[in-house]
């Protein structure tokens, strides 16, 4: 017995010593490598400190090789590009011969908010179209009744793309809508991510591609894990039929999104519905992803604009972002919304980990006098990320924003009002992952009826919300703050 155990202490020193070396030699990588010095620190910090964690956590989120993606959309954007921009050039021709006149101002558009629509389209680089029209779809029920709807009058073509796609109630009624359509000749693409939707059996899939349906994960590329991070992951939530109707927002494939979940019931979340000219430009970001993951060029897809496409009078946006684009599209976008704001500014969603130019962003604008509201989960899936959203609440406070935790059940929905005119749902939070790490997509819309509805439905969420005071954290526990204040240094790598 004592030799066994004077082998064993050798053994757990020798542990002990390579898991501080590989710690030490990953903090480097994270310094040269990290795209943010506050997720180097974060990185070189729990690298040094809790090696035997962080260093199995760097192999599978740290070591950020985007440049594999990014060099791959470079090829791909040859085949792809040439459809978005016949696409531009459609809607060009469409304004041109369209007898609307009216200006944005006119429309109710200020100057400053059509200069944020301009601003928005060229980080996008996709155009702001008009003769749409926007419906608002709130909770599960709502949006998985409009898009079983939408998908059962499909004549040619469906597009479907989500980053959770569950094997349950929910999932196998749209697998069958998805397959009766195949039946009847439609052509169907689904597109899932791998991390997101690792629940689904091989079965599940093989179903539907047993009756021609197509199915691909993103990072599955020809076999090589080498090809794509774990870390970059396609968390965009995208439907389109027959390029002419076309859904995006907060929801996911599952029950739980039915409120259906145990413990985060009732879910609270937001779905949103275009028709028009604009859906052509939803189908951009899925062709992109679509050919990353398959290598195949969807040409066949409906990108012509017809004067029978015109559906109302909303002018929208489609703000598709992702690690590979030359800049951070998606903070940037966020920051132009904030930025252009001159009355107000609210948002909902579930995960609030800001870098530190959307809290000056926010600062700056409740200083000016904007009205800058944030709703909160009281109820989280994310015990790091709650905690460390109650570390911004003292220096966004005391420069006049106000927030609120949602009290009746789990708020998941992602969600922005910006004074009487914008409007922006997606799938992207407010926090690093979406920021830097994940593909995303966001909805802008140009409409003051539809910024009224928008602003109902928040309205009644901050009715079934609770005030959260500067001394919410203070009031709290030591270990509570503690938490906090490591939460918040670990907030760039979360």
């Amino acid at each position: 017995m004592g030799l066994i155990r004077r082998r064993r202490r050798p053994l757990k020193g020798i542990f002990i010593v390579v898991a501080h070396t590989l710690g030490f030699i990953f903090s480097i990588q994270a310094v040269m490598q990290t795209r943010t010095e506050q997720g180097a620190v974060a990185w070189v910090f729990a690298l040094n400190t809790i090696p035997v964690v962080a260093v199995p956590a760097w192999f599978v989120f740290g070591n950020n090789k985007v440049e594999v993606y990014q060099n791959a959309k470079r090829v791909g954007m040859e085949e792809v590009r040439p459809l978005a921009e016949r696409l531009i050039k459609n809607l060009d021709e469409a304004r041109a011969n369209s007898t609307e006149t009216e200006s944005g101002e006119t429309r109710g558009l200020s100057v400053n908010q059509r200069e944020v629509l301009k601003r928005l389209q060229t980080i996008g680089s996709l155009p702001v179209t008009g003769g749409n029209s926007a419906k608002l779809l709130i909770d599960g029920e709502a949006t998985f009744e409009a898009i079983l709807e939408a998908i059962s009058g499909a004549e040619h073509y469906i597009l479907v793309q989500f980053y959770i796609f569950r094997e349950d109630g929910i999932g196998k009624r749209i697998r069958d809508s998805l397959v009766a359509k195949a039946r009847e000749g439609v052509a169907v693409y689904l597109l899932l991510d791998s991390l997101g939707s690792i629940g689904l059996s091989d079965e599940f899939t093989e179903s539907m591609v047993r009756e021609g349906i197509e199915v691909e994960y993103f990072m599955e590329i020809s076999g090589s894990a080498n090809r794509f991070q774990l870390n970059f992951r396609n968390h965009r939530k995208i439907v389109v039929v027959d390029g002419k109707r076309g859904f995006l927002g907060g929801l996911n494939v599952g029950d739980e999104y039915l409120g259906k979940d145990p413990k985060l019931t009732p879910w609270r979340d937001t779905h949103m519905e275009w028709r028009g000219p604009i859906v052509k430009c939803l189908q951009v970001p899925f062709a992109e992803d679509w050919h990353w993951a398959t290598g195949e060029l969807l040409d066949q897809l409906d990108w012509e604009i017809r004067p029978g496409d015109v559906a109302g009078e909303v002018e929208a946006l489609c703000l598709a972002t992702g690690p590979a684009d030359p800049f951070e599209t998606c903070a940037m976008g966020f920051l132009t919304l904030i930025d252009g704001a001159r009355d107000r500014i609210w948002l909902a969603t579930p995960y609030f980990v800001p870098d530190n130019k959307i809290v000056t962003a926010l600062q700056l604008a409740a200083i000016r006098g904007v009205d800058v509201r944030v709703i909160l989960p009281d109820l989280s899936d994310s015990r790091l990320v709650y905690l460390s959203s109650f570390s911004y609440l003292k220096e966004l406070k005391d420069a006049g924003v106000k927030f609120y935790r949602f009290q009746k059940g789990f708020l998941h929905q992602k969600v922005m009002v910006v004074d009487d005119s914008l409007s922006a749902i997606g799938s992207a939070n407010l926090d690093n992952r979406s920021f830097r790490l994940n593909f995303e997509v966001i909805g802008i819309v140009s409409d003051s009826a539809f910024n009224q509805e928008v602003s109902r439905m928040l309205e009644a969420d901050l009715a079934q919300s609770k005030p959260t005071g500067s001394d919410a954290l203070t009031e709290q526990p030591f270990w509570f703050r503690l938490g906090v204040r490591l939460s918040r240094m670990l907030a760039p790598i979360q």
